[in-house]
């Protein structure tokens, strides 16, 4: 296989910038057809990309032997559902973060992928870009971890956006706080959710904030916000505290626009661009070359379907901790 030919279930918002930009970046990917539940949306949106073929529901996407892989950018309650059908089509899926509304939809999505041959990734897209490999680096030359905390806030200024839906696995901690713990479990490993506490909408289901104490296997501490703001400013921010520095990050879900800062014991506080190339890709290049290189060479996938199923495990268990159901 020389081009890896990529579908895309629904014309979702984030699909410009993670699948469709991305692909102008990585030659081994082409981006062959788009499904939406209305044909004319599908087409228009075929028309706008430059998209060979437009289906009018998702299931005619799937029975299309020329695609090789889907892209499930849809709704969080549907991405479990959809991406099992995909996998019994037979096609690699790159599914949107968060895997799905939940712990046990997750199980069933990664038992599926186990019994098939197929890559199935999580696109916790950061996770591919230089700049995060380069903070791991840096975390271990200063020793064991202590201290782990972390910051996201999402701007969603619309009342009625899906992410404030609850049937729809809406919720601050779904949205961004699913890129912290996931990002907290690669600094610091394996951990536990301690306590929690959210603000909610009028109905009392959907987090607008919920903050999280969590408890490392290792004996390190950790803490975590996210919210949505309808008036206020982006913010996706980690901060390592070790035994012999620190190691701070602004903008890690958006590395490629993002900026290392390290302070080493005794030395003054340093931004390190060692991880700089002169030829910067966005982190969904990154994403999407790592996602091609896994189907047609073997390549590993670190955002797994059980990694993945591992998170969904630690947002159950925050929700629960904050007095609210899992989605």
């Amino acid at each position: 296989m020389d081009v890896v030919r990529i579908g895309t279930l629904g014309s979702a918002r984030i699909t410009e910038a993670s699948l469709i930009g991305a692909a102008r970046q990585v030659p081994e990917v082409t981006v062959a057809a788009v499904a939406a539940r209305d044909l004319a949306r599908a087409e228009a949106f075929a028309l706008r990309h430059g998209i060979a073929a437009a289906y009018g529901s998702y299931d005619e996407l799937l029975a299309d032997p020329d695609i090789d892989a889907i892209y499930n950018p849809l709704p969080n309650s549907l991405h479990a559902q959809w991406t099992r059908k995909a996998i019994a089509a037979g096609k690699h899926v790159l599914c949107e973060k968060p895997f799905a509304s939940n712990e046990a939809e997750a199980r069933l999505v990664a038992d599926a992928a186990a019994a098939s041959d197929l890559v199935v990734m999580e696109a916790m897209h950061y996770r591919y870009h230089p700049l995060i490999q380069r903070l791991t680096e840096v975390v271990d030359t200063l020793g064991p971890v202590r201290r782990i905390q972390a910051w996201t806030s999402f701007v969603i200024d619309d009342p009625a956006d899906i992410r404030y839906d609850y049937a729809l696995g809406g919720g601050a901690l779904m949205d961004g706080g699913c890129y912290a713990l996931d990002c907290m479990r690669l600094l610091g490993g394996d951990l536990e959710v301690s306590a929690a506490v959210a603000d909610t909408t009028g109905e009392g289901l959907v987090d607008m904030s919920l903050a999280a104490r969590l408890s490392f296997a290792s004996g390190a501490a950790g803490w975590f916000e996210s919210a949505f703001t309808r008036d206020g400013e982006f913010r996706a921010d980690v901060h390592v505290a070790c035994e012999n520095g620190t190691a701070w990050v602004r903008n890690f879900i958006l590395a490629h626009d993002g900026e290392l800062m390290v302070t080493r014991a005794g030395e003054d506080t340093v931004t390190d661009n060692s991880w700089r190339s002169g030829t910067e890709l966005t982190t969904y290049a990154w994403q999407l070359h790592a996602f091609a290189a896994a189907i047609t060479d073997g390549a590993p996938v670190v955002t797994s379907a059980p990694e993945a199923a591992t998170t969904m495990r630690l947002i159950d268990d925050a929700y629960r901790a904050a007095g609210l159901p899992p989605r």
